[in-house]
């Protein structure tokens, strides 16, 4: 009976560790030569909730280094993002913060 309890806490404490491991994700926006200030400013206020500073800071940032994270989060909601993003022709990825 020992074993059995022992084992099954073993198996909770394990199944805490993964559900605390969970990287957070960061949305990175990519520079490029097509898309405008303008496009990219509005594109960050309408789907990442930017403000009007907020986005122009973050457009600057991704014309200089090249790529910006915009937003950091859980997975899913990022790859809403991206999918949006992406869909507006400015290229995006959503990476966890262990592979910046």
């Amino acid at each position: 009976m020992l074993s059995a309890a022992k084992e099954a806490l073993e198996q909770e404490l394990e199944s805490d560790v993964l559900t605390d491991t969970d990287e957070p994700c960061c949305l990175i926006v990519w520079n490029d030569h097509i898309n405008t200030f303008d496009w990219v400013i509005a594109t960050l206020m309408e789907v990442c909730n930017h403000s009007h500073e907020q986005a122009e800071q973050c457009a600057w940032l991704i014309h200089t280094k090249g790529k910006y994270a915009v937003k950091t989060g859980d997975f899913d909601t990022l790859k809403t993002m991206c999918d949006a993003i992406t869909e507006r022709g400015i290229g995006a990825t959503v990476e966890t913060t262990a592979s910046r």
